[in-house]
């Protein structure tokens, strides 16, 4: 199939990219790397009036590591960020889980703002963000907001993204030398999405302290407060036990239950990686 047709627009700087968004509210998509956005095209999944470009914005690839921490703009790819982690600098949370993005081709040209802008549950950024406690700075013709991870995901492709917002930065805190980290998945194949998925996090410097952030087994990437809390407090087996309590996607050839158990699988191999107690 072909897309149905649009108007194209592509702007030169920041400001006039929003205010094209501002023009056409809700009729209006942004186009950085494109791996989802043309699929949906194709499919007329998505029918956007006009298609607003972003990939001449001055100052788009802004890649900056400071005391701050690290800031990305909106046309950091992800092999941009990769080869950042690669070199020992970043996140380890994130260089952990960049090579499990796709492949390498996606990687060249998907945008990290674009992961987190189209939100789906199964990909590995907007868990790493909400395990992170990262924040997004979203710009419309109203100016500039910042926005946490965890309030920006509100379900399957839904965000707290207004029809006339982008995404102008994301902001991933220092990394903390006494914490370790790491990013585990169950995919059918390579590169796929993740049937079930964690970023893990775990402190044992002073008091113990955890983060779990589950991700391709619910409507938007899944804090697992009651399973830090158990295993900093008792252990990984404890903090597995809690998984019975949660409502998770199911359906198809990977039901609830299914989920479950790579979940709880998945928890016991981070803890271990983790030098987290068992």
């Amino acid at each position: 199939m072909k897309p149905a047709p649009f108007a194209y627009a592509r702007p030169g700087t920041l400001a006039e990219a929003v205010a094209l968004l501002g023009a056409e509210p809700g009729a209006a998509r942004i186009l950085a790397g494109g791996q989802s956005l043309m699929p949906m095209l194709n499919f007329r999944l998505a029918q956007p009036a006009l298609l607003v470009d972003i990939n001449r914005i001055a100052d788009g690839a802004v890649l900056r590591q400071d005391a701050d921490g690290l800031t990305l703009g909106p046309l950091v790819r992800h092999a941009d960020l990769l080869r950042h982690c690669a070199a020992g600098r970043g996140h380890p949370l994130l260089a952990a889980a960049l090579p499990l993005i796709a492949h390498s081709g996606i990687r060249n040209r998907g945008t990290v703002c674009g992961s987190l802008a189209l939100a789906d549950p199964a990909a590995e950024l907007p868990a790493c963000a909400v395990a992170l406690d990262a924040e997004l700075d979203l710009v419309s013709p109203r100016g500039t907001r910042r926005i946490g991870a965890e309030a920006f995901f509100r379900g399957i492709y839904e965000t707290a993204l207004a029809e006339d917002e982008m995404i102008a930065a994301v902001r991933f805190p220092p990394a903390d030398p006494n914490w370790r980290w790491t990013c585990l998945e169950v995919a059918r194949r390579q590169g796929d999405f993740a049937i079930a998925g964690l970023a893990a996090g775990f402190c044992a410097t002073g008091a113990p302290a955890a983060r779990l952030v589950a991700f391709g087994v619910a409507e938007r990437p899944l804090r697992l407060a009651a399973a830090e809390a158990a295993l900093t407090a008792r252990g990984s087996d404890a903090a597995v036990a809690t998984l019975a309590d949660l409502d998770l996607l199911g359906g198809g050839d990977y039901p609830a239950a299914y989920r479950r158990q790579v979940l709880g699988t998945l928890l016991t191999r981070a803890a271990a990686a983790l030098g987290a107690p068992a």
